[in-house]
């Protein structure tokens, strides 16, 4: 016992002198399911989530709705000025109330016109007596009237109550009725059918994927996001284009807060026109005109950037144009990775796993920025040698001075062999 309290004594001790010191005590993080499954320990592969970064507000949110408020606005009666706009773009349940309470008001008002008439004319009191010409026959309360009012306006005509040829006013109101119910009908009838008839709920099926990833293809870095779209009937048309949102000071000292980019993922080559009949990879290639061309991923990690996609098209059943968009963080940027295949070849067909829409797979990745590669690209034909996953992960060092080197003819030869003899490596890209 002596010696437990010792031991205790001793710990609590030694806790003491490290919070005086400084020293935290160490703890097990648990990492994400995609570095627990297949991790490699190599300084070229990196994930720009910093996990003491602060959470930024989005500029628009990964469903696509914009986080834009708009308050103060002095000059509201611009919205009555496009009034069937203002009606289709409120929502659902106002747009029902709004759609009632006019039908409701406008056989109020005219069923009170009829209610009129009959009593300035008489019809109310002397209704009854033989030989009396109402103007609208079986019109005696204000009940009788509404009905009557509902009666012409939606052409019910149950033969109970009907205008008679002795009273000009009412023929008279019976044509301005007719005129202004046909009027509400198409105001009303017409929103409703635009709004129902909206393509917004058919981007809920077109999907980008969780992360956009940085990595070398072709000896070039390129940043990639994936998009596809979960329905038989296609997009027609379909475009995609993409913004870098982030604030920005000018030379002359004046303040830009989210300031739009334009970044080029095919514009100039027409790779941003899309056939989508299965998820495509966009890849934006970081070259001279790109926002990244000299953002190493030491710098990336310590910029604050939001990328916003938008995909565009027409609906292939309406013909109506829809847009999808999300947004990528800077820490939902991924460096040193690729996204895991997901088109497959069955027999007749082919195949699309979405499990696997969202997955990446690490790869070897230069840390240095696309320019610093370029530069040395431009040194001698040089290949990078950047392995992929192997089934058996191994440590790979990395030389930033030596990050590049000329393919070994000899090595060429053995791998054809190996890869003749059966034998599993894993794949080498140029």
């Amino acid at each position: 016992v002596e010696l437990q309290l010792r031991m205790a004594g001793d710990s609590r001790v030694l806790m003491d002198h490290n919070m005086e010191i400084g020293v935290t005590p160490a703890q097990v993080k648990k990492l994400p399911k995609h570095l627990r499954e297949a991790q490699i320990s190599t300084e070229r592969t990196h994930l720009i989530s910093d996990p003491a970064k602060k959470p930024r507000q989005r500029y628009v949110q990964k469903d696509g709705k914009c986080n834009v408020h708009h308050g103060n606005v002095q000059e509201t009666y611009r919205y009555l000025s496009d009034l069937f706009t203002t009606l289709v773009d409120l929502r659902w349940r106002l747009s029902l109330f709004i759609f009632t309470l006019v039908y409701v008001v406008n056989w109020l008002f005219f069923g009170f016109l009829w209610w009129l008439i009959a009593l300035i004319r008489g019809d109310l009191v002397h209704a009854d007596e033989e030989g009396w010409t109402p103007c609208v026959e079986n019109l005696n309360s204000f009940v009788s009237a509404f009905l009557f009012s509902i009666e012409t306006e939606t052409t019910i005509g149950y033969g109970y109550r009907v205008i008679t040829e002795k009273c000009p006013e009412g023929i008279i109101l019976l044509l301005v009725q007719a005129i202004l119910g046909s009027i509400v009908n198409a105001m009303m009838v017409g929103c409703m059918f635009v709004k129902i008839s909206q393509p917004k709920n058919r981007a809920e099926t077109l999907m980008f994927s969780h992360n956009a990833v940085i990595s070398v293809r072709d000896n070039k870095m390129c940043l990639m996001f994936r998009v596809g779209d979960l329905r038989n009937s296609h997009i027609v048309e379909a475009s995609i284009r993409a913004k870098l949102i982030r604030s920005q000071q000018t030379k002359e000292g004046e303040f830009i807060p989210l300031n739009q980019t334009d970044i080029n993922i095919g514009f100039d080559t027409g790779d941003d026109r899309l056939f989508l009949v299965s998820p495509l990879i966009i890849s934006h290639e970081i070259n001279e005109k790109s926002p990244f061309w000299e953002m190493t991923l030491a710098q990336m990690e310590k910029e604050e950037f939001e990328i916003v996609v938008i995909l565009e098209g027409m609906v292939e059943a309406t013909g109506m144009t829809c847009q999808a968009r999300s947004s990528y963080l800077d820490t939902e940027v991924l460096w040193g990775y690729r996204f895991t295949p997901v088109l497959s070849l069955e027999k007749g067909f082919y195949e699309v796993d979405y499990n696997n829409f969202h997955d990446v797979y690490e790869t070897n990745t230069p840390t240095c920025s696309a320019k610093e590669l370029a530069a040395k690209l431009r040194e001698g034909p040089l290949l990078p040698q950047l392995s992929l996953l192997s089934p058996e992960p191994k440590m790979h060092t990395f030389d930033p001075l030596n990050r590049l080197s000329k393919p070994d003819p000899l090595s060429r030869d053995e791998d054809k062999e190996e890869r003749d003899s059966g034998g599993d490596r894993g794949e080498t890209n140029g």
